[in-house]
């Protein structure tokens, strides 16, 4: 039994036909991580511009606000 299991090992130790597979697995989830947080900052970016061209819009009113 275990000259079996040391002779599967062996095999096993010496297939790299998964480790392509594995490989692109985490490049996928590292693109993935790194395009959400750029998403993330951008999206506070976006939103923090947005409020400031806000504010500068002239009131309902007719008055001009504060920018």
């Amino acid at each position: 039994m275990t000259a079996y299991l040391k002779t599967m090992l062996s095999k096993l130790r010496g297939d790299e036909r998964g480790v392509t597979l594995v490989e692109y697995g985490i490049a996928i989830a590292l693109a993935v991580a790194l395009g959400t947080a750029a998403l993330d900052n951008l999206a506070g970016d976006v939103g923090d511009s947005m409020d400031a061209a806000g504010a500068c819009m002239p009131n309902s009113d007719g008055s001009a606000s504060t920018c």
